[in-house]
């Protein structure tokens, strides 16, 4: 049986959703749908217009119903959907009213087991009920976190009869997986909404479900513990900042020189104004791949120059981040050393030895402690704490993917305004 690949529209914005299946739909797409938000924003016109710009392709409206189920199935079926999406933490009642309903009006019943507690209980459950089909889905949000779905698809496929469908991160790198896991019917996104080129991404996605082939892909997959440098140096500082609601910005911190870029842990050091006793000490402490993130106040003179970096580049340092004062800075350029710092001037203080390695710090009015990673660019410091690296260096990268297509968008001769609705989605007073 040739899998299934239903390609989920999670836009708020018709106009943005109708010109990415334009494209990917020829591609290899099968069933088309209607995501949560994409009906939130447009309400069921979303499915209606879907309906008839694709009328040989199966519509799904992703309803997420939790109650009303018989007048809300009814609405979607009516509106165009074949399928029509119901939660699995619904009450039985519910999915059981849903099913009944589309019996009715000629609708299929998906149930999603997104945030189920025990899903394969729940599969078995839901069955029972009259479902047609199940997801096992993975929250974005829990994505983020690292987790997938497949462990859980596999459970699931053992325990009913009825076609299980899975969505949650799926790219040209897992959709075989997610076969081998059991799917009937694959649910990609972002890998397909996020590309630059949806056609192609789509025609990717669609070989390697019908070749059980793994396509390598940079983007649209999520990294654990492991692979958290390797996001932070695809992304900017500014796409990490956007992730982090646009907050963890090191204030008044700036680069040496334009292209230096900075990504690693930090080593945390405090030190008296001009002292610079600790800061070279620390260097002997550091780990390659870190970056020493030195708090002097915020004043001079000067606590870092040329033979530091010199010695920091000798132990295979990623950078230095100074809140005070450098200096040799003509001569940390030449040697392309990731410096940052709030101020430049020449003199250097004394080394007293005053101050403390590894404690927490404050720079450019931003908490660092070591552990925490630093990235850094043309645009300045954004820090990321440890306790949230895995989630948020997987949110910057999906901060940079959404640009990446609306860049695409406005190279085929949209505005930005018009790309994003600006006006339409001003908060209204």
């Amino acid at each position: 049986m040739t899998a299934i690949l239903q390609l989920a529209l999670d836009f708020v914005d018709l106009h943005r959703a109708l010109k990415v299946a334009a494209a990917a739909v020829p591609a290899g797409v099968d069933w088309i749908e209607a995501g949560t938000p994409l009906i939130k924003s447009e309400g069921l016109d979303a499915v209606r217009q879907l309906k008839q710009k694709f009328p040989g392709k199966t519509i799904v409206a992703d309803m997420k119903i939790m109650d009303a189920g018989r007048i809300e199935v009814e609405a979607a079926a009516k509106a165009g959907a074949q399928i029509v999406d119901v939660l699995g933490t619904a009450t039985d009642a519910t999915i059981a009213e849903c099913v009944q309903a589309g019996k009715n009006y000629g609708a299929k019943i998906v149930v999603d087991l997104i945030a189920v507690p025990d899903p394969v209980v729940r599969a078995k459950q839901v069955e029972e009920l009259g479902a047609d089909y199940i997801s096992v889905h993975v929250a974005i949000d829990e994505q983020m976190r690292g987790r997938d779905a497949f462990a859980i698809l596999k459970m699931v496929r053992q325990v009913v009869q009825v076609p299980v469908g899975v969505a949650g991160g799926i790219n040209s790198e897992t959709a075989a997986l997610a076969l081998e896991h059991g799917a009937s019917y694959v649910i990609v996104g972002g890998a397909i909404t996020k590309a630059k080129d949806p056609a192609a991404a789509t025609a990717e996605i669609r070989r390697a479900l019908d070749e059980g082939a793994i396509i390598p892909t940079t983007l649209f997959k999520r990294a654990g513990e492991a692979d958290i440098r390797k996001v932070l140096e695809m992304v900017s500082a500014a796409n990490l900042s956007d992730a982090l609601h646009r907050g963890a910005v090191l204030t008044g911190i700036r680069p040496l020189a334009p292209g230096l870029r900075l990504v690693g842990r930090a080593l945390t050091v405090r030190t008296y104004p001009g002292d610079w006793a600790k800061p070279v000490e620390a260097i002997d402490l550091a780990q390659p791949g870190d970056v020493l993130a030195i708090d002097a106040g915020g004043v001079g003179p000067a606590i870092w120059g040329e033979l530091a970096t010199h010695s920091a580049i000798h132990k295979g340092l990623a950078g230095v981040v100074i809140d005070g004062a450098i200096r040799d800075t003509g001569d940390i350029i030449n040697l392309r050393f990731p410096a940052f710092s709030r101020l430049v001037m020449p003199n250097a203080g004394e080394p007293k030895g005053f101050g403390e390695i590894g404690v927490p710090v404050k720079i450019g009015g931003q908490r660092v402690e070591t552990g925490d990673w630093l990235l850094g660019d043309d645009d300045g410091v954004t820090v990321l704490p440890q306790k949230l690296a895995v989630e948020y260096a997987n949110r910057a990268m999906d901060v940079l993917e959404r640009e990446n297509r609306i860049r695409a968008e406005i190279k085929e001769g949209r505005t930005l305004a018009e790309v994003t609705d600006l006006l339409r989605w001003e908060k209204k007073v």
